[in-house]
């Protein structure tokens, strides 16, 4: 069982890709009209209909019930007879998709091999060791009834100390009251893992005082040799919280004076890996980049968190061929499958995706998602799997709890310990995290349309010529995340949009 093959710049030649030998389909790179022929890997057909790009065309038959396949794997099954040069998509084909699946451990060997990159960049060495790309003040209210006071707080602070600090964050959000049980633990896990992110050189805890989510139990969840960079302010004790709260804020800022940036290797990277408004091509220019980077930077001895479990319905099994170990296995299992269970026990189907949005961009089911999106993990075995609010303990490349929606999951990839997230988008979002948030667009022309959105074109894999191809198109993105990692700031710090957003899945009192 191998991961499903990226793409070779001689394909990039003709205006349609066949990404596996075996596969049914191929991808339109370019609108093709009507009556058109073309061909593609020896198989010549003619468009029966206008098909956007990114869309798929048949090469060959397909019978009614049969698998179609894409990657090398099975997308979904036709729903009616498909003729070479058809339009493949959701008029006649759906998905295999059904609930919670029995899995065996069958693992593949996936070591890369030791890395000899001598790139770097310029970060802020943790008394843990971590290294941060950000040196920057993080106020994080316990509940949202001091949401704006948090934001008041942090727009006067940033005022203040420009030029002192690389920034002052208000990470509002509108729960830790009125929750119960496991979901207020996890409101609380989710905030004291943020606290902890090496870009947060320093930390306000803001609460209000009668909330559920109480200060002193929150602070208890985060490791003692982090107290020193947090200070904690309850609202309703102080006679002027805003005057108390800016004491304490300088008081950071006094603290992280000393605080220098210093040249580390790719290895000490902690990079989030996440896709939002997803087209049929980002399986085929950003996913496979941003994979081939969380190779790189794992293999100079560094992390990788890859999220959005619903998102790897009908290709998980490419992630627990690489579990480095049957425990490893057997936690991704547990995780995958509860969270199918989640979606049934709210009565949906597991396959509830694509959005309206993929399935414009030429996506049709979920396992087609999949497949795509789980190239961002590149090829690296799974250290490690983490649960929703869990911070990161190994190296590696960790498998996250969380669900596809892009601002909780940013979020949660912010509260593993992801210190830089790239993020690939066919459609564009403007949407960024606490931790610098580079876009990488999968086509040139949503790179020109938006560039006050895009961070990276990756549309240079499918170029050919000088500069392009995959080999020349990741080298260009690893001297870019080295550039952001030492300070440069990315689309979503520049546009200030650095939300947060949590996972509720409780009763609200």
């Amino acid at each position: 069982m191998t991961s499903p093959p990226t793409t070779s710049r001689s394909t990039a030649l003709q205006a349609l890709i066949r990404i596996a030998s075996d596969d049914h389909v191929a991808i339109a790179l370019r609108p093709l009209a009507a009556g058109e022929s073309l061909s593609v890997g020896g198989i010549v057909v003619t468009a029966h209909t206008d098909i956007p790009s990114g869309h798929k065309i048949a090469l060959v038959p397909v019978m009614t019930g049969e698998e179609v396949r894409r990657y090398g794997w099975p997308i979904g099954r036709a729903t009616a007879a498909i003729r070479p040069g058809d339009h493949v998509h959701s008029h006649n084909l759906a998905t295999g998709l059904v609930g919670e699946e029995p899995y065996s451990y069958r693992p593949v060997e996936s070591r890369l091999a030791a890395s000899a990159d001598t790139r770097g960049f310029h970060g802020y060495r943790r008394e843990d060791g971590s290294v941060g790309t950000r040196n920057q003040i993080w106020i994080i209210p316990t509940v949202g009834c001091v949401g704006r006071t948090a934001q008041r707080m942090a727009a006067d602070a940033a005022r203040r100390l420009a030029g002192r600090v690389d920034g002052v964050l208000a990470l509002s959000h509108p729960f830790g009251c009125s929750q119960l049980g496991d979901d207020l633990d996890a409101t609380a896990g989710v905030l004291a893992a943020l606290a902890q992110n090496p870009n947060a050189g320093g930390v306000l805890l803001l609460g209000l005082g009668c909330e559920e989510n109480q200060l002193a139990p929150l602070l208890d969840r985060v490791p003692a040799h982090r107290h020193a960079r947090i200070r904690t302010l309850g609202a309703q004790m102080s006679l002027d919280e805003n005057e108390e709260g800016a004491r304490a804020i300088d008081a950071l800022a006094e603290m992280m004076a000393s605080d220098r940036r210093e040249r580390v290797g790719l290895g000490a990277l902690r990079l989030g890996l996440k896709c939002g408004g997803s087209d049929g091509l980002s399986g085929l220019t950003a996913n496979p980049l941003i994979g081939r980077a969380a190779d790189a930077v794992v293999a100079a001895g560094g992390a990788a968190l890859l999220t959005e479990i619903p998102e790897m319905f009908g290709a998980e099994r490419l992630l627990m061929a690489r579990a480095s170990d049957e425990a490893v296995f057997d936690r991704l299992v547990t995780l995958v499958n509860g969270f199918k269970r989640y979606f049934l026990d709210h009565g949906e189907p597991v396959s509830e995706n694509p959005s309206p949005g993929n399935v414009e961009g030429g996506i049709t089911t979920l396992e087609e998602k999949s497949l795509g999106a789980v190239q961002k993990g590149g090829r690296a075995a799974v250290a490690d799997v983490l649960r929703y609010g869990e911070v990161m303990r190994r190296q590696g490349l960790n498998v996250l709890e969380a669900p596809g929606n892009d601002a909780v999951s940013t979020t949660a990839l912010a509260a593993a310990g992801a210190t830089l997230t790239l993020f690939s988008t066919g459609r564009g979002t403007p949407l960024g995290s606490p931790v610098p948030t580079m876009k990488l667009a999968t086509n040139h022309a949503l790179a020109t349309r938006k560039p006050g959105w895009i961070d990276f074109d990756a549309g240079g894999v499918l170029d050919v010529g000088e500069g392009g191809g995959l080999d020349a198109t990741t080298d260009r993105l690893l001297e870019r995340i080295c550039a952001v990692a030492s300070g440069e700031p990315a689309r979503n710090e520049i546009n200030d949009e650095r939300e947060i957003a949590i996972w509720k899945r409780g009763v609200t009192l």
